[in-house]
C-alpha cells in the first residue's frame, strides 16, 4: 500500500491515499507508523478518503468529497488539524483528485466541520495554503502548570479544545517534555496548551504548543489560532492578523468576527510503498 510523507512547519504527517475506504486504520498501526524508530515517523497520520465512503464519523455533506480522517500519534481520533488541512490539500492536488470547483479553492470534511481551503494564486502546486478555520469558541478562563508554575491561560475551541496561556516568561526555559496540568473538570477528554509571548506591536509572536496524544510539537496549525485569539484578547482587541514563529516555521492567522483564517507553507516530502508483511504485524 502507498504512503506519503509531508508537513506543514515541521508538523509532519503521514497520509495514506484510500479513497474507497478499504484500509483498517487500527491503533496499533498508527502509533507504529508515527514511531520514529520503529515505523516512519510522524506527529499523525492523514487518511485521504472520500466522505462517502467513511465508515464511521459525521454524516457527508453535499458537494464535500474528500473527508481527511486525522489520527494523532497515540492513534486517537481528532477533531482537527491547521495544518494537516493544508498538507491534506496539497496531496489531492499532487495525486490529481482535486474536485471540480472555484479555481483554487476547496471544500474538505472533518471531524471538526467542513473547512475551505485556498491556493495562494490560485496554484494548487506551491506556495501558501489559507484555511477557514471558522469562528474560535471563547471559553473560560484556566490555568496550566508546568514544573509547578501555574500559567493563566484562555479555553478556546477551534474544531478541538485548546488552553492558549499568554506570558511574558522565556519560552526556551518551559519544559514540556510532560503534558502540561490541567483542570480535568474543564477539559475532561484532554486539551492542547499553547504557550505564546504577548503581543508587541506588529511583531510575531513565540509560541510552544503541547499536543494531547502527541507531545510537544514543532507546530500546530489549530494552536496557532487559538494563541493568536489570546494575545488578541490579552492586547484588548477582537481581532486583526498576527504572525506566529513556531519551532518549525512562521505562521499567519486572521481573526474577524465571522471566522478566523490560517496561512501557511504545506510541504510534501517523500512518497512510497509500505511492507506488506509489516502492516500485517502491527495490526
Amino acid at each position: 500500500m502507498h504512503f506519503a510523507k509531508g508537513h506543514g512547519t515541521e508538523n509532519d504527517f503521514v497520509l495514506l491515499p484510500d479513497p474507497d475506504g478499504a484500509l483498517e486504520l487500527t491503533v496499533g498501526r498508527v502509533t507504529a507508523l508515527c514511531d520514529r524508530r520503529r515505523g516512519l515517523g510522524a506527529d499523525g497520520v492523514l487518511r485521504v478518503v472520500r466522505w462517502a465512503a467513511l465508515a464511521e464519523g459525521p454524516p457527508p455533506q453535499s458537494g464535500v468529497e474528500w473527508f481527511m480522517d486525522y489520527r494523532n500519534a497515540d492513534g486517537g481520533a481528532v477533531e482537527m488539524c491547521g495544518n494537516g488541512v493544508r498538507v491534506f490539500a496539497r496531496y489531492l492536488a499532487a495525486a490529481g483528485w482535486l474536485p471540480e470547483g472555484p479555481a483554487g479553492e476547496l471544500l474538505l470534511g472533518t471531524r471538526g466541520g467542513v473547512r475551505r481551503v485556498r491556493f495562494a494564486d490560485g496554484d494548487a502546486a506551491q506556495g501558501e495554503v489559507a484555511v477557514d478555520m471558522g469562528p474560535a469558541e471563547i471559553g473560560e478562563a484556566g490555568t496550566a502548570t508546568v514544573e509547578g508554575h501555574p500559567f493563566p491561560g484562555l479555553s478556546v475551541d477551534v474544531g478541538n479544545p485548546h488552553l492558549a496561556c499568554v506570558t511574558d516568561l522565556p519560552l526556551e526555559q518551559l519544559d514540556l517534555t510532560l503534558p502540561p496540568g490541567h483542570d480535568p473538570a474543564l477539559f475532561p477528554h484532554g486539551v492542547n496548551v499553547e504557550f505564546v509571548s504577548p503581543l508587541r506591536g506588529g511583531e510575531p509572536v513565540a509560541m510552544r504548543v503541547h499536543e494531547r496524544g502527541v507531545g510537544e510539537t514543532r507546530s500546530c496549525g489549530t494552536g496557532t489560532v487559538a494563541a493568536v485569539v489570546a494575545v488578541l484578547r490579552d492586547a484588548g482587541r477582537a481581532t486583526g492578523t498576527v504572525a506566529v514563529d513556531t519551532r518549525g516555521g512562521r505562521l499567519r492567522v486572521t481573526v474577524e468576527e465571522a471566522t478566523t483564517t490560517l496561512h501557511g507553507p504545506a510541504v510534501l516530502v517523500a512518497q512510497g510503498t509500505l511492507d506488506p508483511a509489516w502492516w500485517e504485524a502491527n495490526r
